[in-house]
């Protein structure tokens, strides 16, 4: 169930253009202090939520300065009574271009634990971990949180209906490349209100979670802060939904 958390809320909301140049932004849409909460709702069932901050630091790589990126996930309500979940994952990127430096994770799962770390040496086009090294197809790999801001930050307001774009990122002990496509423009009612948001269809992988005709869907808001607000897939036994519980700390009003 992190899994679906953490794929959902953070890795498939990435958009790393290579079927085309998508620029940044002139400076990030995010800053520090920002704070969003999620719910995963399993049928009517809340079984998961999920907290993604910026937090600052003093901490530099290569001599440059950072951001922290903190992700805490945990199961809740009859869920965390039969798989109790407390996963925590950090994420040091560069100020500048929003590229990853260093990757940690603590996964406690019922009686599983597992720490991972990563450093990401984007040049040399590789990443150092607990479990190799790996080469990269590009200067711009990421990893499961630092991919998200990244997108918020990138300029797609020349992005047209239909078009498809991928997004590298390292996970465990492989690099993977995720298709995603830009479906249009959508009203999204959310516990922020009734939002304008843009819409994506992720592509995804059947296998033991999804189904082979399985269709995800993803809304993020059309304004200034390009925050997910909601993501729908169906799996092999009913539909996990990801909802917007609250967002504080946001460098421009909601819907501007």
């Amino acid at each position: 169930m992190t899994r679906l958390i953490i794929g959902i809320a953070v890795t498939l909301f990435g958009v790393q253009a290579l079927a085309q140049e998508l620029p940044l932004k002139k400076e990030p849409i995010f800053q520090e202090g920002e704070v969003l909460s999620y719910k995963l709702k399993y049928g009517f069932l809340t079984a998961a939520e999920a907290t993604i901050k910026v937090l600052g630091t003093d901490v530099k790589f290569d001599n440059k300065p950072t951001y922290r990126l903190s992700v805490d996930a945990q199961t809740s309500g009859t869920f965390d009574i039969f798989y109790k979940i407390r996963d925590h994952y950090d994420s040091y990127i560069d100020k500048t271009d929003l590229t990853p430096y260093f990757y940690q994770e603590n996964i406690r799962e019922a009686s599983y634990r597992r720490q991972d770390k990563a450093r990401f040496h984007q040049d040399d086009k590789k990443v150092v971990a607990n479990r190799g090294t790996f080469a990269t197809p590009t200067t711009q790999t990421f990893d499961l949180v630092s991919a998200y801001y990244f997108a918020r930050s990138l300029d797609i307001s020349k992005l047209k209906i239909g078009e498809k774009f991928k997004l590298n990122y390292f996970l465990g002990d492989e690099i993977s490349a995720l298709e995603i496509e830009y479906v249009g423009k959508e009203n999204v009612k959310s516990k922020l209100g009734n939002i304008r948001c843009l819409k994506f269809s992720p592509s995804i992988k059947p296998g033991r979670v999804f189904r082979k005709d399985s269709k995800l869907y993803l809304w993020i808001t059309d304004d200034g802060n390009r925050v997910p607000v909601k993501a729908q897939v169906e799996i092999l036994v009913g539909s996990v939904t990801l909802e917007i519980k609250s967002a504080e700390g946001l460098k421009y009003p909601i819907g501007s």
